[in-house]
């Protein structure tokens, strides 16, 4: 009896330290192959408009992300937002073919503009992108035809970097709904990009969409277009980017088409490092949804700091004075911290 009650003991002894090794093994397999990262900004807001002035507190944006790696060439990403309206933002995977090549399906960011694939986490406005973009690339649903969806839309893309890191390209077959939806017709957007960096500080190029939209609502400035209804939806824009150790600089031309209505804009952003830590920001912004009639026309002009106390996490002020072209100037004063790991 006490021969077999030894021989358990033993025996259980010996399993303890192999089930440990295995269990060290997964968890540290599972540090290595997947990555957590979030962000949160929150802020308070003022302004003033022919309505009447507001303030309030807000939860601008709270992100969860985790990437997973799969193989050396096959990776898996989920993005999560917390705030508002909780829903998914990214889901996709995407694999290395070749150098310079890889293929991305699921949903994700649209490579329409300079900004729009950019994150918020390192836009300087706290508004993030331009009017033009956020009309023409469907981020804040100022453009009713399409919708609010974050720039983002559900497809496959191949993109990558050549030529010794000269050129970056994308080319995207896209379903033009946004984001958590299918499509609403049997029309596909075809969206790319090429960016050329001619020197280490200098980015030149252009982005392009052509497709076919569905309406999800109706538009005071597109009356024509019905909702439910497919119509012409197309867009172009070509930029530049700078950067260097003592300013950011960051530029672009947008045109764009919704049936018949033609729409322009046009936007400078630029990052002035005084201090090792200290960004004084300026943005000139233009927009027009319909460029027949000027009076949808909109310039925003810009001012503002930020403050990197903590590498990726900083404190924003900024002050935007609105000007309408058929419409009384307005105010919006801001401010947003934001926390990032």
């Amino acid at each position: 009896m006490s021969v077999g009650v030894l021989s358990t003991t033993v025996h259980a002894q010996q399993q303890q330290p192999e089930q440990s090794s295995t269990l060290s093994t997964v968890v540290n397999t599972l540090k290595q192959r997947i990555t957590l990262e979030g962000y949160l900004q929150l802020g308070y807001t003022y302004q003033d408009g022919s309505e009447g002035s507001s303030n309030t507190f807000e939860v601008k944006r709270a992100i969860l992300m985790a990437r997973g790696r799969i193989t050396d060439q096959w990776t898996c990403y989920f993005m999560f937002s917390c705030a508002n309206s909780p829903k998914v933002l990214e889901a996709y995977t995407e694999y290395t073919i070749v150098p310079g090549l890889t293929v991305r399906v699921g949903q994700f960011k649209t490579m329409y503009s300079f900004e729009n694939p950019l994150s918020p986490s390192v836009l300087e406005l706290i508004n993030c992108n331009s009017q033009a973009v956020n009309y023409l690339a469907g981020y804040d649903g100022s453009d009713p035809l399409y919708g609010s969806h974050t720039g983002r839309d559900l497809g496959a893309m191949f993109y990558g970097t050549v030529l010794d890191g000269w050129l970056d390209y994308n080319l995207a077959l896209m379903n033009g709904q946004g984001i958590n939806r299918k499509d609403g017709n049997k029309r596909k957007d075809v969206v790319g990009s090429l960016k050329m960096h001619p020197t280490e500080w200098l980015t030149v190029g252009g982005t392009f969409v052509k497709g076919r939209g569905c309406t999800v609502a109706e538009s005071a400035v597109n009356p024509d277009i019905k909702t439910g209804q497919s119509y012409r939806r197309d867009r172009w824009s070509a930029g530049a980017m700078l950067k260097s150790r003592y300013l950011d600089l960051r530029t672009e031309y947008l045109r764009g088409r919704d049936g018949r209505v033609r729409s322009e804009g046009a936007y400078a952003t630029v990052s002035a490092h005084v201090l090792p830590r200290v960004d004084i920001v300026a943005s000139y912004d233009y927009f027009n949804r319909n460029r027949a009639d000027a009076d949808n026309g909109q310039t925003n002009y810009v001012a503002g700091l930020q403050w990197w106390f903590y590498p990726k996490c900083r404190l924003q002020v900024q002050y935007t004075r609105r000007v309408p072209r058929a419409f009384e100037a307005s105010n919006l004063v801001q401010t947003q911290v934001q926390v990032r790991f």
